[in-house]
């Protein structure tokens, strides 16, 4: 079984069914959702910044997170854990927009952050980023997430009183736009203006709901299209930061499995096309422009921000990935296939 979020799920065959603690019996039992005063269930391994549980629930399984105020990462990194009140609207918003393409949402407790969701089987769900690493990339699951990405976007862009629904400035700066492109503004005088600026823009252009951590391991693809996880970074802002942040992804995947580096390159185009196809709330070049200026940004900030990437392991492969991200940094380019020319032309000396 793979529970709605990205983390691996302990079997019973790895471990015994463990005493849930007492937060999740408290937030479930007042959800209304279990009537025991002890619950068990198995713990999931893989998220730094919520404890998440399978639970043996009164009506079966579930899937349950608690948002942590110290996320597990080696800087000190720390986020109001309210985020998944907000987690659990994008949710519903998503579903709204495209059917199942998020999990359903049970219950969510505002005091205890405690979020409820159903879990879907692994019989017929992949882990997209499971895949990527065994260097499965299938441009038509890119093609998918770009088009149910936009979907998304163009579904909350047209509804702009969703706004008020997720007050959430403070909470995305704190968990992406400062460990992200500040903390890598530090590291790099050179490119502290350009990253800045990124910074500023991207806080201008409040134009649709944002998930704010479209990542492959945040990604299930099942039969009816892929399911979006994780949106602990919901917020109502510049959709461009959405596409930027997953084709990130791709790239990186080069560096982590290079003998399918065409495949994800191949991927990289079909998601930004079928995503670009889809955006009717602005001018398709100005998101685009927008997007190829933050991709060195982030590119960057997954080998020298508060979050690198756990793939990326010698100094050399984060030297390429340097190289690439500050050459575009210095001098920015306006579509997605000039930054892919950039990678593909670094990545295959």
């Amino acid at each position: 079984m793979k529970t709605a979020t990205s983390g691996r799920l302990i079997t019973p065959t790895e471990t015994e069914r463990l005493s849930v603690p007492p937060e999740f019996v408290e937030a479930l039992g007042e959800l209304g959702l279990v009537s025991a005063s002890a619950l068990f269930g198995r713990p999931l391994t893989g998220g730094v910044s919520s404890d998440i549980w399978c639970i043996d629930a009164d009506g079966g399984p579930l899937c349950a997170k608690r948002a942590l105020a110290k996320l597990r990462v080696a800087a000190d990194w720390r986020a109001p854990i309210e985020r998944n009140r907000y987690e659990a609207r994008w949710m519903q918003v998503a579903n709204e927009a495209v059917p199942g393409s998020a999990p359903a949402v049970l219950g969510q407790h505002p005091r205890l952050g405690v979020l409820a969701m159903s879990y879907l089987p692994s019989a017929s769900h992949t882990l997209w980023k499971q895949s990527l690493r065994e260097g499965r990339a299938d441009p038509d699951t890119a093609r998918s997430v770009g088009a149910v990405l936009a979907r998304i976007h163009a579904h909350s862009a047209a509804r702009p009183q969703l706004a008020a629904e997720f007050p959430t400035d403070s909470i995305f700066f704190d968990i992406r736009l400062e460990p992200y492109l500040l903390a890598t503004a530090h590291r790099h005088p050179d490119v502290t203006a350009a990253l800045e600026d990124l910074v500023r823009s991207t806080q201008r252009h409040a134009l649709a709901l944002v998930h704010g951590d479209v990542s492959p391991k945040n990604i299930l693809v099942g039969p009816l299209g892929p399911v979006l996880l994780d949106a602990e970074c919901a917020w109502w802002g510049d959709p461009a930061f959405d596409i930027a942040f997953c084709l990130n992804h791709l790239l990186l995947k080069c560096v982590w499995t290079p003998s399918a580096s065409a495949d994800f390159m191949a991927s990289f185009d079909a998601l930004a096309t079928a995503y670009l196809v889809g955006v009717d709330w602005e001018p398709r070049e100005a998101i685009e422009r927008r997007a190829a200026a933050l991709l060195p940004g982030l590119l960057l900030a997954r080998v020298d921000g508060k979050s690198p990437v756990e793939y990326i392991e010698t100094d050399a492969q984060r030297d390429l990935v340097r190289r690439v991200a500050l050459a575009l940094l210095k001098r920015p380019v306006a579509s997605l296939d000039r930054v892919a020319a950039a990678w593909r032309q670094e990545i295959g000396r």
